[in-house]
């Protein structure tokens, strides 16, 4: 009898112990929600007014703009890969983002003091650092704390915040710009002030965000990670982000077609509301039907919606295939990063989110290089060469083999 009330309890005690971590994980999946929150909101803050800053206040030449950003992309996709095999091999997860987080804080803050283009370079590059630091990390941290039964979800609540800081960004500094209007440091006013939330997510980091110990990850460098069904997966997304040129040319495209100047901003922030709005379902339908259907499903839309933008006459039309862009990213983005989690063990998770971040971000310099090309030869070619690619994707995606619960 004894022994039967004391299983009991150990039972009880163990389900207690289960509950009260599955909620730890479950707030630590919320609280790097809300770092990708404000690290999104003080990184879309500055975007929108770094160009003209570049030009009107430091003086600085095209070519010269185009090093910067162009050195920032290439610093990015380098520290990714360094960042996810680091992770791996210490076995630390939040050290690192926290890390990559101040680097970034520090430089959007240090450019309302810039004064040379030569420090705005460099701290580009130091942004740049923090910013490939921090994403393969901060992603493994967020699949250990979901769960596989949850990781749709818990990616789409990373997705929603980030998305939904990059919709406040760009508002708060219209609404910045609107009040300053006539201060003469109104950028620089800005910078600071986006340097300043920038801290906020250090803040989160230190006090709300949990790690539990990880295995070591002994082979340090190597590209063990990139096998498998990994690597067939890897491979299908170069295909597909062949013709996933900048968002830059959508914008080109809007105007092209009739949006003014002024409304663009809003289109982008319909956009980003959309996919906001849209992440949170979108990744509780991937953990039920499965990932390789979310990103079809998400390809299907991304191949509709370039095709829309090759046809559109109106601006009406633009505003309406923007909308519905919006719901592409709230199906692949997710997906894609829990996928990978589903092909990888936990331990190499950093080094292969490292390899994927790194690689799609790589891919889209000859992306936009040859929309650039096809958009000589016609303003619609760059969006049907995407919808080609996509659909290329989509039915590769159908053979690659079934993942395997790792």
């Amino acid at each position: 009898m004894n022994s039967q009330v004391t299983e009991t309890a150990h039972q009880s005690g163990q389900e207690l112990g289960n509950n009260h971590n599955e909620k730890l994980l479950e707030r630590n999946v919320v609280s790097l929600g809300w770092v990708a929150f404000f690290g999104g909101l003080a990184q879309d803050m500055i975007q929108p007014v770094l160009p003209i800053f570049y030009t009107s206040v430091l003086g600085l030449s095209k070519e010269f703009i185009g090093l910067i950003e162009g050195s920032l992309t290439t610093i990015v996709s380098l520290m990714k890969i360094g960042a996810g095999y680091l992770s791996d091999a210490l076995g630390v997860r939040k050290a690192i983002v926290f890390v990559g987080y101040a680097f970034s804080a520090v430089a959007r803050f240090g450019l309302g003091l810039a004064t040379s283009g030569a420090a705005a370079f460099g701290l580009r590059l130091t942004d740049g650092v923090g910013k490939g630091l921090k994403d393969a990390p901060r992603d493994a941290l967020v699949a250990g704390s979901a769960g596989h039964r949850k990781l749709g979800l818990a990616f789409g609540i990373q997705r929603t915040l980030d998305t939904l800081g990059s919709v406040a960004g760009p508002l708060i500094t219209y609404g910045l710009l609107r009040l300053w209007v006539n201060h003469p440091n109104r950028y620089r006013e800005v910078f600071l002030t986006a340097g300043a939330l920038a801290f906020i997510p250090l803040i989160i980091i230190g006090l709300w965000v949990k790690e539990r110990k990880q295995p070591v990850s002994k082979q340090i460098l190597s590209l063990s990670a990139l096998k498998g069904p990994f690597a067939g997966f890897l491979g299908i997304m170069l295909l597909f982000t062949l013709g996933n040129s900048s968002d830059a040319f959508l914008i080109l495209r809007a105007e092209d077609v009739g949006v003014s100047a002024t409304s663009i901003p809003l289109v982008v922030a319909l956009f980003n509301l959309v996919s906001a709005l849209t992440a949170i379902p979108a990744g509780r339908l991937s953990d039920r039907i499965g990932r390789r259907r979310a990103i079809t499903i998400g390809w299907g839309i991304y191949a509709a919606a370039y095709l829309g933008f090759a046809v559109a006459s109106q601006a009406w039309m633009v505003w309406l295939f923007y909308a519905f862009y919006g719901l592409y990213y709230a199906f692949t983005e997710g997906s894609a990063k829990a996928m990978v989690a589903e092909l990888v063990p936990e331990a190499s998770r950093g080094s292969a989110y490292g390899l994927f971040n790194a690689s799609v971000g790589v891919m889209a310099l000859p992306a936009s290089v040859i929309a650039g090309y096809l958009w000589n030869w016609s303003p619609a070619a760059p969006f049907a060469f995407g919808a080609l690619m996509a659909f290329l994707a989509f039915v590769a995606l159908w053979f690659l083999p079934k993942p395997k619960v790792v």
